[in-house]
């Protein structure tokens, strides 16, 4: 915030106090903004992708770290399931090798640790194996 308020041309002086005002009011909050990104992208994002977006934004490892907590390994695993189903779509899944090559470097890329990735790949497939083709 400091910095975008100096680009557009705001003293030091203003800028501290606009600041010190926001503290005030609980706008300028790294922490709950940090849980936000968090609830909102973790649909569709894994924990190390979150952490990276996190640091790119400027928010500091110990708020990061606070703010991932949340993001369960079971929330991380439903994601990641979801994740295989939108992109594998009705495809017929032929076997788990198959399933791992088409979208297991799409989920890595997407933040997915390779246990997430391999668990939910094979939770799909269970799914699909028992469930009745119609």
């Amino acid at each position: 915030m400091e910095r975008k308020l100096a680009r557009r041309g705001h003293t030091p002086e203003e800028i501290e106090s606009a600041l010190v005002r926001l503290v005030e009011l609980g706008y300028l909050n790294d922490l709950s903004f940090a849980e936000g990104l968090v609830r909102h992208r973790s649909v569709s994002r894994g924990p190390r992708a979150l952490s990276a977006e996190l640091a790119q934004r400027g928010i500091g490892r110990a708020q990061a770290d606070r703010a991932l907590a949340s993001y369960t390994e079971a929330m991380q695993m439903a994601s990641a399931m979801r994740q295989i189903v939108r992109t594998y779509g009705k495809r017929e899944i032929t076997g788990y090798r198959e399933m791992l090559d088409h979208v297991g470097n799409r989920l890595l890329r997407m933040g997915f640790s390779t246990t997430i990735v391999r668990g939910a790949c094979r939770a799909v497939l269970a799914g699909t194996e028992k469930s009745p083709e119609g």
